[in-house]
């Protein structure tokens, strides 16, 4: 774990990556898919969406500044099937899939597939970076001293992995067992992560809804009922915990890794799973080697503040306390409140005040408001509306700080 406390980043007021993409955007997109444009007008399309919601996001006060993650069509975008190694499967067979995790299931009642189905074939290797191509537009679009706050979201590294069931996500021909495969999904982080450093990337948030899954007394009992699994639960965050800070172990110690759970923000607003950090929260504010926690806490179903009481004196948490997901704007007043109360929670766990728990919090929406190229039940003047909201809750907080 590290002994440094990393500050700005993050930031008071934070955004978790994904905005709406405009509506001319998503209909080259539609056009590129059924053939009648071509790619460089889809890649001109982005580049003039991305120009101009890096240009709303200063505007609006933000230092984090993302590209919207415009350029992909799910939040957790390519990293896995640029790898040799995997394969995508666009029809996949049902029983492969753990039915009972939170994402599949909200998929197939739905009548969706289960997302991207991308499996690992063969030896897994990093052949080159998805993102870099990405990080560089974003970053010649702000002054070279803002490219270090500039924030780039990754994939989980166990997104290909509890979703299918036991034996599933890779060739027992090719892997012998998890550690085996873990170790060379670790290396292909550790490559990834140097490759956007070396390109200037010092600010990284990884979106992980999989690790609020062990929130979930539903997912838990649909575990515990699979006779095919040779683990329990506990085994399973303990190996997934040591596969995150495998991922990281070679990170330089000037890049900023945060974490971002939240219960699913699927197309118009869905969410996939309900629970508490309760259960989880000691083994992750504690064992996973990150700065910085980014949590849903917009409604009842992420449970109360008390489980921030076992955050280390070295972390950071967003309190994701204004909701992405629907228009209706939240009141000052009672936000503020919420964040205090929090602070007052990590207070007692830590024995200080309020003022120095205060030092390590800042807020941001719970979510971001498009994980899904569709984007949730709001239009932009909503986000715009709730981005404002985040900069005046920071700024009533803390004013004067970015």
């Amino acid at each position: 774990m590290s002994a440094k406390l990393h500050r700005r980043p993050p930031f008071r007021a934070e955004h978790l990556g994904s905005l709406l993409r405009p509506e001319s955007l998503l209909h080259v997109r539609a056009d590129l898919d059924k053939g009648t444009v071509q790619q460089q007008q889809l890649t001109s399309a982005e580049d003039a969406a991305v120009q101009d919601i890096v240009n709303l996001q200063i505007k609006l006060g933000f230092h984090p500044i993302s590209d919207g993650e415009y350029r992909r069509h799910m939040f957790w975008g390519t990293f896995f099937p640029g790898m040799e190694g995997f394969e995508e499967i666009k029809n996949p067979d049902p029983d492969m899939f753990r039915m009972y995790m939170p994402d599949i299931a909200a998929f197939t009642e739905t009548g969706h597939k289960p997302g991207e189905t991308v499996i690992c074939t063969g030896k897994i290797k990093h052949v080159g970076s998805t993102y870099i191509d990405q990080w560089n537009y974003l970053k010649g679009l702000v002054p070279n001293d803002r490219i270090q706050e500039c924030k780039l979201t990754l994939a989980a590294p166990e997104w290909y992995h509890m979703r299918y069931k036991e034996g599933r996500a890779y060739p027992k021909s090719v892997y012998r067992n998890d550690i085996e495969y873990f170790s060379d999904i670790s290396t292909a982080y550790q490559k990834e992560l140097q490759v956007l450093y070396d390109s200037g990337l010092r600010n990284v948030q990884i979106d992980d809804p999989n690790l609020a899954y062990f929130c979930s007394e539903k997912m838990i009992a649909g575990w515990k009922e699979d006779k095919e699994n040779t683990k329990s639960v506990e085994e399973l965050l303990d190996e997934y915990i040591k596969l995150y800070n495998d991922c990281l172990a070679k990170r330089p110690a000037d890049m900023h890794v945060g974490v971002h759970l939240c219960r699913g923000n699927f197309v118009k607003s869905r969410h996939f799973s309900e629970g508490g950090y309760d259960r989880i929260a000691v083994k992750l504010f504690h064992e996973l080697n990150v700065d910085t926690y980014y949590l849903e806490y917009d409604t009842p179903r992420a449970g109360g503040f008390e489980p921030l009481e076992s955050l280390p004196k070295n972390k950071n948490v967003i309190l994701g306390v204004i909701t992405s997901k629907v228009p209706e704007l939240e009141n000052l007043g009672e936000m503020r409140t919420k964040v205090f109360q929090a602070a007052d929670f990590i207070a007692e766990g830590n024995k200080e005040t309020q003022k120095e728990a205060l030092q390590r919090l800042g807020v941001s929406p719970q979510c971001g408001f498009a994980s899904h190229a569709d984007g949730n039940s709001v239009v932009r003047d909503d986000m715009v509306a709730k981005l404002t909201l985040v900069r005046k809750l920071a700024d009533s907080i803390w004013p004067d700080e970015p």
